[in-house]
């Protein structure tokens, strides 16, 4: 009966969305109050029956019902209870169903706390949300029913794809879509806009929040998958430039580039149409991802879906909301105010520069990534673009932009001093050129590029924090004042230099580990020795274990470090049993911000030898830490008063209604 309760409570939600995308927006055309206060009723109603229907599902993993096609497909009555509940989501129907509840969760928050929002704009604005929402759910309801029954009912499932039966699958996904379907808020308030015809500041105070609330979630997914995807698939390597992985990647870039252009929009009034057009662009790429990793037109251990059917039908929602939107954009833009003027030396034309670097590197990466698709349907040649079109490509964008970060923060809004600028980051240039120094002096045969990205990342880690330290004015004022001033500093600046130093940090583990990691293969029988990364690492043998859905071949691995003994290093084989795939789990050691990564390899069918993969990666951890100072930095942002408080009421214009507050 749960089930059925599941599968009804997604049709109820259908109903209560069509009706939430045309009452509010005609409430808002006619300007009445109740039919546009019924899309805030609607809206909590929505993502209540959602929440509903995604708890029975979950109730269906947990109690292995296999009468529902969907848990038969994904899952074992063997499988340890948290990867039953993982397992939710660890399929196309499940993700989906995980993917519209985010949706209707943005949208219940909108309806909750959007109470200092125009109610024009709100209506629009949720309106939009349950357009979105609607399509998804005929998608579901369609092409991708996750309460589907079996007759006669299977005694036992086919198990969840052994590489998903992993503690980072029960974080990673949810932390993605967080990302992914938050920025459809940013899309809603700018076709909102576009439909009310008014874009101005306080409109960039309310979209900020939702915007980096989405950015925070989207960063922290992508680094938990980048990790996952490190010790699980035993390849030793952190990023893959997978087509999949680029679909989460573009939209980050792009909602970087929003997050410094809202800025720029609510500071100045200006780069209106741009920032607007970023909104669309942003959820524009997370829909693209959607679609990359259902249509199965891509062969991926993220892709979900191969059924040409559902790809067709995301593809139709894809041309109706990317091409609707541009459409509209294109009929408003030249009725927006184009905003205030600045000189090409101020803080706004610092970001219209990481605007330019960061969309720029999007289109790279999409170009990259769609290009071998485009080139396979129109003539039938399969070619691969791999890591050293995107190095090559990639790399040179990033740097120019890399090093102006640290200039942006102490340059002034409207016209800057770039040289005074540039004098008050001597302690980063000195810092930076002592890294390179070092690096060239300290270590044997190294490239001069990996010495210079060295220095880079000190330059942008001791520069995030030149802003703080000029602004407490600690020679001047003294270490007390200059303390209390410190302490008196809106949040937001110590979330900027939190993140442009977490930004520094990772770029010090990918040049780190890129540059000086080592790697050794090898066969080895039990009792052989070989040095690697600082250790002597001595093989001790295979054995046999047994786990609840799987059999393993462990192979253990003594370390040695000088003439102490530093531990044991274990990786395995292992073989699950219901869907007999085999997979591979790494042994790692961390030791400060390195690592030493171990991977068994098959066995040698001549001398009875195991083939072992060893990696050493020097400051490798820095990648995802960095990235998480990254999230951090935008949380730290994300609890500045000025944006808990909400935006100031919009001024007048003719006779344009007042702007009030609803409760």
């Amino acid at each position: 009966m749960i089930v059925e309760t599941g599968h009804y409570a997604l049709i109820l939600a259908l109903s209560l969305a069509l009706i939430q995308s045309v009452l509010p927006l005609v409430g808002a055309r006619i300007g009445d109050a109740r039919m546009m206060e019924t899309g805030r009723s609607t809206a909590v109603g929505g993502f209540l029956l959602l929440a509903l229907s995604f708890t029975a599902l979950v109730v269906a993993y947990g109690t292995s019902d296999f009468s529902v096609l969907n848990v038969f497909a994904n899952s074992h009555s063997q499988q340890p209870l948290i990867y039953k509940l993982t397992a939710t989501w660890g399929n196309h129907e499940g993700s989906m169903l995980l993917w519209v509840l985010i949706l209707g969760f943005f949208g219940a928050l909108v309806a909750a706390f959007g109470r200092d929002l125009p109610e024009s704009l709100r209506a629009n604005v949720l309106s939009v949300q349950a357009w979105i929402t609607s399509a998804f759910l005929l998608f579901i309801l369609t092409t991708s029913n996750p309460f589907t029954r079996l007759v006669p009912t299977p005694p036992e499932g086919q198990d969840l794809n052994p590489i998903l039966q992993d503690i980072g699958l029960a974080i990673h996904p949810p932390l993605l879509y967080l990302g992914y379907v938050g920025f459809s808020i940013a899309f809603s308030f700018a076709v909102a806009a576009l439909i009310d015809g008014r874009v101005d500041a306080a409109w960039a105070r309310w979209v900020r929040p939702w915007t980096l609330a989405a950015w925070i979630f989207l960063t922290c997914g992508i680094a938990v998958g980048s990790y996952w995807a490190y010790y699980e698939l035993g390849w030793g390597g952190w990023w893959f430039w997978d087509p999949v992985e680029n679909a989460s990647f573009m939209p980050w870039l792009s909602g970087t580039a929003l997050l410094h252009s809202a800025l720029v929009m609510e500071k100045r009034s200006a780069l209106k149409i741009w920032t607007i057009l970023l909104a669309i662009l942003t959820f524009s790429l997370s829909l693209l991802g959607t679609f990359l990793v259902r249509s199965g037109v891509l062969t991926s251990v993220h892709a979900f879906a191969t059924d040409p059917a559902r790809g067709v039908f995301i593809l139709a929602i894809l041309c109706l909301f990317i091409g609707g939107s541009l459409a509209l954009f294109a009929l408003r833009a030249s009725s927006l105010e184009t905003g205030g003027l600045f000189a090409p030396i101020s803080r706004e034309g610092s970001l219209v520069l990481n605007n330019l670097f960061l969309t720029t590197a999007a289109a790279t990466v999409l170009i990259g990534t769609l290009y071998p698709l485009f080139l396979d349907v129109l003539g039938g040649a399969k070619i691969s673009v791999g890591a050293p079109f995107f190095n090559l490509t990639f790399g040179p964008l990033m740097v120019p932009l890399l090093f102006a970060v640290p200039f942006g923060p102490l340059l002034a809004w409207k016209r800057g001093d770039l040289l005074g600028a540039a004098q008050r980051l001597y302690a980063a240039a000195g810092a930076a050129l002592l890294a390179v120094i070092l690096v060239i002096a300290f270590t044997r045969g190294v490239a001069v590029l990996a010495a210079l990205g060295i220095g880079l990342s000190a330059w942008l880690m001791v520069g995030s924090f030149v802003d703080l330290w000029e602004r407490a004015n600690f020679r001047r004022a003294g270490f007390r004042i200059g303390l209390s001033r410190l302490a008196g500093l809106p949040r937001s600046a110590f979330g900027t230099a939190i993140a442009h130093f977490g930004l520094g940090a990772t770029l010090l583990g990918i040049v780190g580990a890129s540059a000086f990691g080592t790697e050794v293969i090898t066969t080895m029988k039990p009792g052989d020795t070989v040095a690697a990364g600082g250790y002597e690492i001595r093989f001790e043998g295979l054995s046999q274990r047994t786990g609840p859905n799987f059999t393993a071949e462990v192979g253990t691995f003594r370390l040695m470090r000088g003439n102490a003994e530093s531990g044991t290093l274990e990786s395995s084989r292992r073989l699950y049993t219901a869907r007999q795939m085999p997979t591979t789990e790494a042994g790692i050691r961390t030791r400060l911000f390195s690592q030493l990564y171990l991977s068994l390899g098959d066995a040698d069918a001549n001398g009875g030898a195991t083939v072992v993969r060893i990696w050493h990666k020097p400051l490798v951890t820095l990648i995802w830490l960095g990235a998480l100072v990254m999230a951090g930095g935008g949380i730290v942002s994300l609890a500045d008063r000025r944006l808990r408080i909400g935006a100031p009421a919009r001024r007048r214009h003719g006779k344009a209604k007042p702007a009030g507050a609803t409760a």
